[in-house]
């Protein structure tokens, strides 16, 4: 081996995004007869592994700053949003059952009524516009996370980090491959009485988040609700101050996926579930790559 070593050329959010695109890939090709546009599908997942291989090999040769953006940031960015928004024309094409209706009556038979119809109770314009700046501190909280332990250059803790956050997006789009679902915006609109309305941009917002997500299937488990909660974690862990910031932040978000109509209570719960697990998966898989590759570096 290089003096690098396996784990300075090979890290383990390598492995598990480029296994992740395969299991994608794999079960594209499967279903290939099934899904309409499965050979776009098919492009994005092998230039996904393809560029991964590539950037792994010049990283090798070259890890200077240009590089580091592209490893520890874009890509990343990049593999999450392509992913994500492939799985519209994935889901609905392998798996034709819905979970909507099973959800809702989880729902109500933990609080006796549709959440999201009793939260008209308090809502409000400026409630609304609050909430909805809550939901998407979704999208900053992991880059604010990672930048600042990009900064302070403690590498093995960013590492760490980058790979729990990324098992963790992956773990909640197999969830939705396996049940997929819609969310209440969508099953019991009708039975809301109050349109949701904000201040200034909370319109906005929702429909660009609209536009770039459109149809996902993708309220169970809530992603949402295990990202920030597994940030929250990570921040508690390797920088407490920000975790003092993201506290009230983190909690308002969670509030916001009910009272946005996003997700039902029960994907809330998988979201904990989902940040649980990756925790727990993703310490001993993260143990196991670095006894692998420290095996490897001592021959």
């Amino acid at each position: 081996m290089s003096s690098l070593g396996l784990r300075g050329i090979i890290r383990a959010v390598d492995l598990l995004t480029f296994g992740f695109l395969l299991f994608l890939l794999i079960i594209t090709l499967i279903h290939i007869d099934q899904i309409r546009g499965a050979y776009l599908l098919i492009s994005i997942y092998s230039l996904l592994m393809v560029t991964l291989s590539v950037l792994v090999y010049l990283r090798r040769r070259n890890n200077g700053p240009l590089s580091v953006v592209i490893n520890d940031i874009i890509f990343p960015v990049i593999v999450v949003l392509l992913i994500f928004d492939s799985l519209g024309g994935l889901i609905k094409y392998i798996n034709h059952t819905t979970y909507d209706q099973l959800l809702l009556r989880m729902d109500y038979l933990i609080f006796g009524c549709y959440p999201t119809v009793e939260l008209e109770r308090i809502t409000t314009p400026v409630v609304t516009e609050l909430m909805q700046f809550a939901y998407i501190s979704y999208y900053f909280l992991p880059l604010i996370l990672g930048i600042t332990l990009k900064l302070e250059r403690r590498e093995s803790e960013f590492d760490f980090s980058l790979f729990l956050i990324i098992l963790c997006f992956f773990i909640s789009y197999i969830g939705y491959i396996l049940f997929p679902a819609l969310g209440p915006r969508y099953s019991i609109d009708h039975l809301q009485s109050i349109e949701l309305r904000g201040v200034f941009l909370r319109e906005k917002i929702d429909s660009l988040l609209n536009a770039i997500e459109g149809v996902k299937y993708d309220a169970f488990p809530s992603g949402h609700s295990g990202i920030a909660l597994l940030v929250l974690y990570l921040s508690y862990r390797f920088k407490r101050r920000l975790f003092y910031i993201f506290l009230p932040v983190v909690i308002a978000l969670l509030f916001s996926t009910v009272y946005l109509r996003y997700h039902y209570v029960v994907d809330v719960i998988g979201g904990v579930l989902l940040f649980l697990i990756t925790v727990f998966a993703g310490e001993k898989m993260y143990r196991c790559w670095q006894g692998i590759s420290s095996g490897q570096e001592g021959r």
